[in-house]
């Protein structure tokens, strides 16, 4: 009987999408301040007229239902505004990592088919080199940002600003019809040394914002400092969370230790997020980078456990550490270390053993496991037993872009496989202790071995070579390369190495260290990267 004249119609049911969080700020909180970046101040009124103007005029342009829009911009008002106004628009934001190099951007461009293509000037020369490999023309956009402080190289048709100026601040727009509809295209880091193209649905977006700030305890409208870089998979959804809870985007373009506590003080700044080098910047801050404050920050820290003293050193500073743990592929955070109040009494390096897990599900994933990928059982939760971490739920990607025998793969047998290896602790808490591709995580970046030792082939005097993560205060991990090299051949310096690679990689890839010497080898020839590991964590 549940099932009859009880059907799902337009004034019962509404698919979920995100953008429904900017037009309820603008409605409730028009003249509460939405976007601040230097001297700029806009409100959530403002914020959604803009928005509407540039959905409007991307719409006149001819971009229309998935289409896909490219942006490769800094942590301004113009991302803000487009993470809303592309979906708006029924087209698909491709936001693009902008330490890529020309290679990397142009095979997101072509891969995509990015139909259009908005750029901050700064990233000029990267976007005119890319543009030339592409083989093919696409509509550019320039953002010229007040708040730069560098020379304005533009490459496209017109500017950012004109361009609003061709949109109707009136634009009459409407949600997706499916929710499972595409909202976004997130390429993974190269961690296989082939980006894969991420899609994200409006459900998963939706669901995620709201799962950030359920998970995070967040209150209304909080004070958010984008110490995160908002192209990396859409700014962990905080965009979109930040909208909902009609809280204040505080733009920082340039992230240093400086900038931070200037924006903390000034703002009064209660969320951030960002990789281990981001608590470098504040605990290694000079006594005159540094401006006091008194009220609480939190802080969300993803990629590599932070280190006891550096836990203790930000709770010195009134900063509050949560550790996330998520992929592309998850919409960014997806675990977090849920905390405990009898947590508190223990002491810091007993807290910083809980806060270095990576934790339990959010909200909206339906369940998280440490899984035997050949048994697809899951292990015993001993906090010893290694398994493979494994998702399922609403913010799961929707797959691979033109990749689907990856996409069956990698979400068979009902589950998404995140490469990752853990243990489950008795508590129902999972701490992850390796990862099976090799990925070394530097400032938030993901970065493949793979790729690095490609490179490292290439130089005419190395025989054999192996790159693994080498623990790092600033960035969480670097590259370590270890090195054979050919007889007879002239020996270059660990230098020569380094410069080597950052004429031929994106600089952040490159080794940090150099070490010279035979590779251990397995009997059958296998490098044993297990013991270059230990070897890199004493060197």
């Amino acid at each position: 009987m549940y099932e009859q004249a009880l059907d799902a119609v337009r004034a019962n049911y509404t698919p979920l999408s995100p953008n429904t969080f900017l037009k309820r700020a603008a409605r409730v909180y028009p003249n509460h301040p939405s976007v601040v970046h230097g001297a700029k101040r806009f409100t959530w009124g403002e914020t959604y007229t803009r928005v509407r103007k540039l959905a409007s005029a991307l719409s006149k342009r001819g971009i229309g239902h998935l289409d896909t829009v490219a942006i490769m911009g800094a942590n301004t008002p113009e991302m803000y505004e487009a993470t809303f106004a592309v979906p708006m628009a029924g087209a698909v934001i491709n936001t693009l990592n902008v330490r890529l190099d020309a290679e990397a951007i142009a095979f997101c461009l072509n891969h995509g088919e990015a139909k259009l293509l908005l750029t901050d000037t700064e990233f000029a020369p990267t976007v005119k080199a890319a543009l030339a490999l592409i083989g093919r023309d696409i509509p550019v956009i320039d953002i010229v940002d007040s708040e730069a402080g560098h020379e304005h190289v533009t490459l496209g048709e017109t500017d950012y600003e004109s361009l609003l100026a061709e949109g109707d601040e009136d634009y009459p727009w409407d949600l997706p019809k499916d929710e499972w509809q595409a909202i976004s295209l997130n390429y993974t880091s190269g961690t296989t040394g082939d980006p894969k193209g991420v899609v994200y649905h409006h459900r998963g977006a939706y669901l995620n914002a709201v799962s950030n700030a359920v998970g995070w305890n967040m209150a209304h409208h909080p004070v958010y400092l984008w110490t995160l870089p908002m192209f990396h998979c859409n700014g962990w959804c905080f965009p979109w969370t930040i909208a909902a809870l009609a809280g204040t985007n505080i733009c920082l373009r340039r992230v240093t230790g400086a900038n931070i506590y200037d924006a903390i003080a000034t703002h009064r700044v209660t969320h951030m997020c960002g990789a281990p080098i981001v608590m470098s910047f504040l605990v290694n801050a000079t006594q005159a980078e540094r401006k006091e404050f008194s009220h609480k920050v939190k802080f969300m820290a993803a990629a590599a456990p932070p280190p006891a003293a550096t836990l203790e050193a930000m709770q010195r500073e009134g900063i509050e550490v949560t550790h996330a743990y998520g992929l592309t592929e998850t919409y960014g955070p997806a675990v977090m270390c849920a905390w405990h109040p009898e947590w508190d009494a223990l002491p810091i390096e007993e807290q910083a053993q809980k806060k270095s897990r990576q934790g339990v599900p959010y909200h909206a994933l339906n369940d998280l496991q440490i899984i035997d990928p050949d048994t697809m059982q899951p292990v015993p939760a001993d906090g010893e037993t290694m398994g493979e971490a494994m998702f399922q739920g609403n913010i799961v990607m929707k797959g691979y872009l033109k990749n689907p025998e990856t996409s069956e793969k990698s979400l068979a047998g009902g589950w998404f496989h995140s490469g990752d290896l853990g243990v489950m602790h008795p508590d129902g808490y999972i701490q992850l202790k390796d990862r099976s591709k090799d990925i070394i995580i530097s400032g938030g970046e993901n970065i493949s071995s793979i790729e690095v030792e490609g490179v490292l082939y290439k130089h005419p005097a190395v025989l054999t070579a192996a790159v693994v993560a080498k623990p790092d205060d600033k960035w969480g991990e670097t590259p370590c390369a270890f090195v054979e090299l050919k007889a007879g051949v002239p020996a270059p310096t660990a230098e020569d190495i380094i410069q080597f690679c950052r004429d031929n990689l994106a600089h952040y890839k490159c080794p940090k260290t150099v070490v010279f010497g035979d590779l251990p080898k397995t009997s059958t020839g296998k490098i044993q990267k297990f013991k270059l590991r230990e070897l890199a964590n004493e060197t």
